[in-house]
């Protein structure tokens, strides 16, 4: 009985068995190649979690000659057939890569065996098949969808069902966290002894998980926290132009704010282990645009109407606050005047809220805060979005189609801002008028609602009960 699981992934040459391999270990650094033959020595790929490892995945060569393999093992029956083709063969190049891809078996490795069903089942398939077979090692079959456009699942199912214990239809390219967890789950049927492992490493994916997700909800807190309260200041020289000197600081103002978000999606990629440098976003993502630029300020954060109807309420609630503090001899004046000019602040146009709010207070100037809550939304709905894109992407996945690019309409938003409840909008001005208390004074950093507004918004997105 395996101490640790171990899997060794076989198949055709340019299958996507590396593929498969770089998604369930979730490492994108192994070599993913549409060249076949790529892969000629077989490598053990191990997931740890905690310093600890929990299941091995071994990425192998592609058969080569399996008609001449299967042929032998004919002429040579036995229990040790596997192990006795190995010591015979393994100095013959001919029979190298199948020596090579059966040793991790007679080694003890259950087999995941890949297939790409877009292409039909060969002669070829079925002596590799019947090998595995006649190894007599618990086997799963998978069948990993490498085209949209030719599809021949079901020939293979039927082939299969000859040969495996269980089979499993698995697209490396687009398999997330709950995709993985099913194959492991699947993992469990091949054999009995097996089980109890596999319930092990199951149960550290999800307790894993639930970790990575409380890391990023604190990330995105502390990011938009940070963003909210930021704020530059410069001494005024009699030499200096006001005007410039303002200009200057709101550029220095937006790089900061650029620097803590750039900062944020660094935490949340490493959270979930990509850690190619030259990972693309969609060609068409929104985030693609610069956190200040008209495209960001038009396809994200809250509608028109919704900006009107959240500035009025929090600028009413401030108002109402400075009519308590007046015993109500104002008549209700501040929070007529601070409804209004919520409701404006809130929309206005897109260089207004592109730029921190600023002062001149003496001998001084400032930029920031940013006082216009649409900012939170933005700043919101960005993270949610980078979250979206690294929980969800298949570490095997070497290219990026068109179709996940998000495209919309004028006028229609790409964030989730806009699907809020009115109660999580309450939980959201709460929180921003936090952040503006916290930037004029120490204290409570933020309301312990939002962190929890968050923390559910990412278990939907990663449930797909949400959609950014």
């Amino acid at each position: 009985m395996m101490v640790l699981p171990e899997f060794a992934v076989l198949g055709h040459p340019n299958e996507g068995k590396s593929s498969v391999v770089s998604t369930l270990t979730e490492d994108d650094r192994i070599k993913v190649s549409p060249v076949p033959g790529e892969t000629r020595v077989s490598k053990s790929y191990s997931v740890t979690m905690d310093d600890k490892e929990i299941i091995r995945f071994v990425d192998t060569p592609g058969f080569q000659v399996p008609r001449q393999t299967l042929a032998w093992f004919r002429k040579n029956p036995g229990p040790d057939m596997v192990a006795r083709f190995i010591a015979e063969h393994e100095n013959n190049p001919f029979f190298a890569d199948e020596c090579e891809l059966l040793t991790p078996v007679v080694n003890g490795a259950g087999i995941i065996y890949v297939v790409d069903g877009s292409r039909p089942v060969r002669e070829d398939d079925l002596a590799e098949m019947e090998i595995l077979r006649l190894t007599g090692r618990p086997r799963m079959a998978v069948i990993n969808a490498k085209s949209d456009t030719r599809d021949n699942t079901e020939a293979w199912k039927e082939e299969f069902r000859k040969f495996f214990n269980v089979i499993r239809i698995f697209n490396s390219n687009q398999a997330d966290f709950y995709e993985r967890i099913r194959l492991l789950e699947s993992l469990k049927a091949i054999d009995q002894d097996i089980e109890p492992l596999m319930e092990g490493v199951i149960q550290a994916f999800n307790m894993e998980w639930e970790k990575r997700n409380r890391m990023a909800c604190a990330y995105i807190v502390h990011g938009m926290e940070q963003g909210l309260t930021f704020s530059l200041s410069r001494k005024m020289k009699a030499d200096m132009d006001p005007v410039t000197l303002k200009e200057n600081l709101t550029r220095e103002y937006q790089e900061k704010i650029r620097d803590i978000e750039h900062k944020m999606f660094g935490h949340i990629r490493s959270l979930f282990r990509h850690h190619l440098y030259d990972y693309p976003l969609p060609a068409c993502s929104i985030l693609r645009h610069d956190l200040f630029s008209e495209q960001t300020w038009e396809m994200l954060g809250l509608t028109r109407t919704q900006a009107a109807t959240v500035g009025a309420v929090l600028g009413g609630t401030l108002g109402a606050v400075l009519d308590a503090a007046a015993a109500g001899l104002t008549f209700g004046v501040f929070t007529a005047i601070g409804s209004a000019v919520g409701a404006g602040s809130a929309f206005m146009g897109i260089r207004r809220l592109a730029k921190a709010s600023s002062g001149l207070g003496g001998d001084r100037i400032q930029v920031g805060p940013n006082e216009n809550i649409q900012f939170l939304y933005i700043l919101l709905d960005r993270a949610l979005l980078y979250y979206t894109y690294m929980s969800r992407r298949a570490h095997g996945r070497r290219d990026l189609p068109e179709a996940e690019s998000q495209f919309v309409s004028k006028g229609e938003k790409a964030g989730i801002s806009t699907l809020l409840t009115p109660k999580q909008h309450r939980v959201c001005m709460e929180f921003f008028k936090a952040c503006r208390k916290q930037s004029a004074t120490s204290g409570k950093k933020y309301s312990p609602a939002f962190g929890l507004l968050v923390a559910s918004l990412l278990e939907d997105i990663l449930k797909r009960r949400i959609n950014p």
